[in-house]
């Protein structure tokens, strides 16, 4: 296994599974790799009148369950591993939180930072241009991921409305409000997170109030984090951590005031009550870690440095297979990223549902339906690692990947 491929990690933690669960060969080669990929070009004229090519990619792993679900990055240093990595990932959650889907995800070779908003427009209509055959209310819904926002939702539902000439809001979730968003998405995949981390330490007889954590990472995901686990928890973020660098205040940070401090200046690097964090932020002596950044950053090499209590993986693979048997042998409690960032698939699949029927619900509806599903894949985790005395990333795919074999056994796939 190549530590720095995230699909060889994706591939490592189903072959584990599969071998606990008894899967005959046939069954476990479709499981490792995706059903089909869709690998495309997305030509866009730029402003300075010239034209530049991006390569773009749409991989549906397997829909056994239902419609793929997964979102669209647009980052410089997309992969096609990352995004297979990804859309297999995104079939566990779905089936984790036993949600009739299956697991997608696209990606655009794109720096947004770098592009006008007319320049991401186009690019984000390309996209849907060179991939609308191959996506649909009942085949493919994408949704927003790292560096894509509602608005390009929106741009990319207009311009498949446009190619199919009809309203189809449930092809694309996380758009607006205004155009058939629900509300209670933007912060879900945070939300989810804190649920299970609450459950986390109700299980383990740990009150939180007052207690201490760093969140890696500040995009989306990670400052909603900072935000709800102060107001749900009582927790105190002691430090945080950015792509520029980390800052540090042991009375803890006003998520308000960072994230205001963010929208301005693009970093929370030189955030005026802060001061440079010198240590690894991971390895801090606090009660949990929220990592929600990027894969592979809890390896073999640092996991017996971590001190956390509790590893909430708010982002997709953080922590490596090496790294997970070392924390479970040390006792720490890892909440793995297919259970614990699984809020935002399920409410964009309460979005779908919205859109479907024509009827949309209250955010306090939203969250409560988002509670039940968190806390029952919990319970499912909790004893499925009882039974079996394994971590919980293994009780999980457990779980999932034994829902989905049903699904392809009763079609006669296998």
């Amino acid at each position: 296994m190549t530590k720095e491929n995230p699909f060889a990690v994706a591939q490592h933690q189903l072959d584990v599974a599969a071998e606990l669960l008894g899967l005959d060969e046939a069954t476990h080669e479709i499981l490792r790799w995706p059903l089909r990929e869709l690998h495309f070009l997305i030509p866009v004229h730029m402003d300075d009148g010239s034209t530049h090519v991006f390569r773009g990619f749409r991989v549906q792993h397997n829909d056994a369950r239902g419609p793929a679900k997964g979102g669209i990055r647009f980052h410089p240093n997309e992969t096609i591993d990352t995004v297979r990595a990804l859309a297999s990932w995104m079939t566990w959650k779905t089936s984790m939180l036993d949600l009739p889907l299956g697991g997608a995800k696209g990606g655009v070779i794109c720096d947004p930072r770098q592009l006008s908003q007319g320049e991401l427009e186009r690019v984000s209509r390309g996209f849907i241009r060179a991939a609308a055959r191959f996506i649909g209310a009942h085949k493919d819904v994408p949704a927003p991921d790292v560096f894509t926002t509602p608005q390009i939702m929106a741009w990319m539902v207009d311009e498949y409305e446009i190619i199919t000439g009809e309203h189809e809001p449930s092809v694309i979730t996380g758009k607006p409000v205004e155009i058939g968003g629900s509300l209670g998405r933007a912060d879900a995949t945070a939300r989810g997170g804190i649920i299970a981390t609450r459950e986390a330490a109700a299980h383990l007889g740990l009150d939180l109030s007052g207690k201490t954590a760093i969140v890696q990472g500040y995009g989306n995901v990670g400052s909603y984090t900072h935000k709800l686990a102060t107001e749900l928890l009582g927790l105190k973020v002691v430090a945080i951590g950015d792509m520029y660098g980390s800052i540090y205040n042991e009375n803890g940070f006003d998520s308000q005031a960072l994230m205001s401090f963010v929208r301005q200046n693009g970093t929370i690097v030189d955030f005026p009550e802060s001061e440079p964090l010198d240590e690894p932020l991971l390895e801090m002596d606090v009660d949990v870690i929220f990592p929600a950044a990027t894969e592979g950053v809890i390896t073999g090499e640092n996991a017996d440095r971590v001190k956390a209590k509790i590893v909430a993986e708010m982002a997709n693979g953080p922590t490596l297979p090496e790294a997970d048997e070392i924390l479970f042998n040390r006792g720490i409690y890892l909440i793995p990223d297919i259970f614990c960032n699984a809020g935002g698939v399920t409410v964009s699949y309460f979005e779908q549902v919205q859109n479907t029927y024509g009827y949309y619900w209250s955010e306090a509806e939203v969250n409560q339906r988002l509670e039940t599903k968190m806390v029952h894949a919990f319970q499912e985790i909790s004893q499925m690692a009882a039974k079996r005395r394994i971590h919980n990333r293994l009780a999980a795919y457990l779980v999932a990947v034994e829902r989905v074999v049903k699904a392809m056994k009763l079609r006669s796939w296998v």
